[in-house]
């Protein structure tokens, strides 16, 4: 082959690399573009709530999650290539679907949050949930009214819910814009949506496999909720927790004695006995003690593969597991002084 013959196919192969590039860069530019589009012509409302100090990364996951944008990573290049990261506010949002990724991040740039919301927090009790909302200008009996699980005996989140149960447990924490025609049986049912979102196939069959329904699912999950605030703990109390369930052991479960105090209209006491006070009793409560987030019914679903049997909450935040009485009651003396002074 002589030098020109090789220069040729050298030339070419270049020509077919550099061709190649381009047309990849052209075909990623467009769906980049696709991505930025709005989702959908929805003009629903959508509350979005960003922590402070969260990434691009972790604010993208929450937009796809809430069913707002497209594409993670076109929210992410987006912002990179715009160099955003650091504009980029917490705080509450109204947002739309039918919004662009340009115009969410200018939103959310600018700091305009929802004014006009209605939060439930987690680990509320259904009491204090109505409290909140004769707070947020319903009336009481409008209140107690939309609080009936009668209005909503068809919603898909209720299936497994006894008949005689409260709503208590079943009410998703989050943020609700609320006008002027806003009803509390709305934001009722919209925070029933939402727990109906996240009891997803998987979660179900998670409780299933631990050998709960879903009602005892939630109602140990409530338990998790109240125990700890960590995530990355919450998988391992719900072991603690499973593993006493299942070899007949009492939970021990102080939020659970507390609970079955307060709502005998008693003063918080451990030593209060009600069905609900798992130092007392074997098994689960009767029901949830509480609303709950995602974290703890995934802890539930899908606990970690440990063998603890005990656990205390320290006073530094820290959660300390032992597998022995003994080494929990060294422990609990040594970290817990004020977070565990009796009731």
């Amino acid at each position: 082959m002589n030098r020109n013959r090789k220069k040729q196919i050298l030339y070419g192969f270049i020509a077919f690399f550099v061709i190649s590039l381009i047309a990849c860069a052209v075909i990623i530019r467009n769906v980049y573009q696709t991505n930025l589009n709005p989702l959908n012509n929805s003009d629903s409302e959508i509350v979005v709530t960003i922590e402070p100090g969260s990434p691009p990364s972790k604010i993208a996951d929450t937009l796809v999650a809430k069913d707002v944008i497209k594409s993670d990573w076109a929210f992410e290049w987006y912002v990179r290539n715009h160099n955003y990261r650091d504009e980029l506010k917490a705080g509450t949002y109204v947002l739309k679907s039918s919004q662009s990724i340009p115009e969410i991040v200018d939103i959310i740039r600018s700091g305009k949050v929802a004014t006009d919301l209605v939060t439930i927090l987690p680990g509320k009790r259904i009491d204090q949930v109505k409290a909140d909302l004769v707070k947020a200008g319903f009336t009481e009996a409008e209140v107690d009214l939309a609080s009936n699980p009668a209005n909503y005996k068809d919603h898909p989140a209720l299936t497994d819910k006894p008949k005689e149960a409260s709503l208590e447990g079943y009410l998703y924490p989050e943020s609700f814009q609320k006008t002027a025609e806003t009803t509390a049986q709305q934001i009722i049912g919209l925070s029933l949506d939402e727990m109906n979102r996240y009891l997803t196939p998987e979660i179900r069959q998670g409780f299933a496999k631990q050998g709960l329904t879903v009602h005892e699912g939630i109602t140990l999950a409530s338990i998790v909720e109240q125990e700890v605030s960590k995530a990355s703990d919450k998988p391992t109390v719900a072991q603690v927790f499973l593993k006493r369930y299942k070899t007949g052991m009492m939970l021990g479960a102080d939020p659970t004695a507390l609970y079955g105090s307060i709502i005998a209209g008693e003063e918080p006491s451990l030593f209060y006995d009600s069905p609900y006070n798992t130092r007392m009793h074997a098994g689960l409560p009767p029901g949830p003690i509480g609303n709950v987030s995602e974290s703890s019914l995934k802890a539930v679903a899908d606990p970690s593969e440990t063998d603890w049997l005990f656990f205390v909450a320290g006073d530094d935040g820290v959660t300390y597991f032992s597998k022995t009485l003994e080494e929990h009651e060294a422990l609990t003396k040594q970290h817990c002084v004020e977070l565990c002074k009796s009731y």
